[in-house]
């Protein structure tokens, strides 16, 4: 009998050595990790505002300012000499202006020109009358005329006083034809008076187009003179902010066109984080999540949050040489170290959901089962298959939902050799 018993124990297969770990209620966290940089929140590139010589830059990198501090000057005496020549078109221009005025009919010309339609009209009204006079003059002697006419053809009078009545009537017509010419004479003085007038009113208008002319020229000189003088004034160029130098790009004089990149400000106290990640990842992410840096040079780790993300994706390829689609996430740290500066690598978990008393277990204890995700549980020294349902998945570890109780123990990595009912043994 007690062969029987030792054979069997020979032929009895050996417990399986397994990795364990127990199922328990903890922090998980489930984050989503990309590499990053710090940028300032504020950075000013102060540019030349103008064409011109850029003297040498006292400033050098690193070096305090404040808001008004000057960071750099401009050679102005070109500019100066623009101005001084735009004011001289414009002195020009307005002396060519008031000149205009000499052009015009003198106000003396044009009371004698209505003085002289005056004096014509009462030589018309003179003539009208003269020529009215005449007119009654004339008739009484057509009257006359006949009257003795019927006295001769009577044989009352003799021929001589026919004829002298005839010649009066013809030297009364006579007098009335100069005296009609008269009036015409002065009607048309009248009209060449007033048209005389009217070309000295067309004359006393005709400059206003020169007026028209100079003051065009004048607004248009005076714009380029407003812009030369703003240009003069800001060749001494100024930090819009306080900060500290963070570069200079032209450190020599010379000449340098307008928006040529000066020098570079800004406050390294103002720091912010800018982490790009998958467009997928990015989906997931909301402003306020917290955020963790680590490998950023110091020892301790780092807390911030979201404060944004950017609308817009960009191409970059990995270092495998695939193309991602990528999002920048933008992050401010509560504390910024003094140590840590502009442009600097850092690592960052952006933390996406959490719960400090989720029920957590390994990813390294589960495997797939008819398309479900199971378990080895140990058992009385034994591994029991069980299926599980999870949640909500970080790096390692894995929520779960149904399938298995706090204090259980799992097995880590189960190999092929771990089956349902078979001994296990710690390591």
């Amino acid at each position: 009998m007690g062969f029987v018993v030792l054979v069997g124990w020979a032929f009895w297969p050996s417990p399986v050595p397994v990795d364990m770990a127990v199922v328990e209620r903890g922090l998980l966290q489930v984050t989503v990790e990309a590499e990053g940089k710090t940028r300032l929140r504020e950075r000013f590139e102060i540019a030349a505002p103008v064409d011109g010589r850029l003297e040498r830059i006292p400033v050098r990198v690193g070096d305090p300012v404040a808001a008004g501090d000057v960071i750099a000057r401009m050679d102005p005496l070109p500019l100066a000499s623009q101005v001084q020549a735009i004011q001289a078109q414009i002195q020009r221009l307005e002396a060519e202006k008031r000149g205009v005025d000499t052009q015009r009919p003198k106000a003396a010309s044009l009371v004698q020109a209505e003085a002289n339609i005056t004096a014509v009209q009462a030589r018309h009204q003179q003539a009208l009358a003269q020529q009215q006079e005449t007119q009654a003059s004339f008739e009484q002697a057509q009257r006359e005329r006949q009257r003795v006419e019927g006295l001769f053809s009577q044989g009352v009078i003799s021929r001589q006083a026919l004829e002298e009545a005839e010649l009066m009537e013809t030297s009364r017509r006579q007098t009335l034809f100069a005296r009609q010419q008269e009036v015409e004479q002065a009607q048309a003085a009248i009209v060449a008076a007033q048209q005389g007038l009217q070309v000295l009113q067309a004359e006393q208008r005709d400059p206003d187009y020169l007026l028209q002319v100079y003051d065009a020229q004048i607004r248009s000189l005076e714009a380029e003179l407003a812009s030369l003088s703003d240009s003069a004034q800001r060749t001494t160029i100024t930090s819009p902010g306080a900060g500290q130098v963070l570069r200079v790009h032209q450190e020599s004089a010379r000449f340098v066109p307008a928006g040529t990149v000066l020098v570079e400000v800004g406050d390294p106290g103002q720091l912010e984080l800018e982490i790009d990640v998958l467009s997928s990842d990015a989906v997931r992410i909301q402003p306020g999540d917290p955020v963790r840096i680590r490998q950023w040079g110091g020892a301790e780790v780092l807390q911030g949050s979201v404060r944004t993300i950017e609308p817009a994706a960009f191409t970059k390829v990995s270092a495998l040489g695939v193309e991602e689609q990528r999002v920048n996430i933008i992050a401010d740290l509560e504390e910024p170290p003094a140590r840590l500066g502009d442009g600097y690598r850092i690592e960052a978990e952006v933390i996406i959901w959490q719960n400090e008393e989720a029920l957590k277990l390994p990813l390294s204890a589960l495997f797939r089962c008819q398309e479900a995700w199971c378990v080895y549980v140990a058992e009385a020294g034994l591994a029991q298959q069980r299926q599980v349902a999870l949640g909500h998945r970080s790096t390692t570890l894995a929520e779960v939902v149904s399938g298995l109780e706090p204090g259980e123990t799992v097995i880590l990595y189960p190999s092929d050799q771990v089956q349902p009912g078979r001994r296990i043994q710690p390591r």
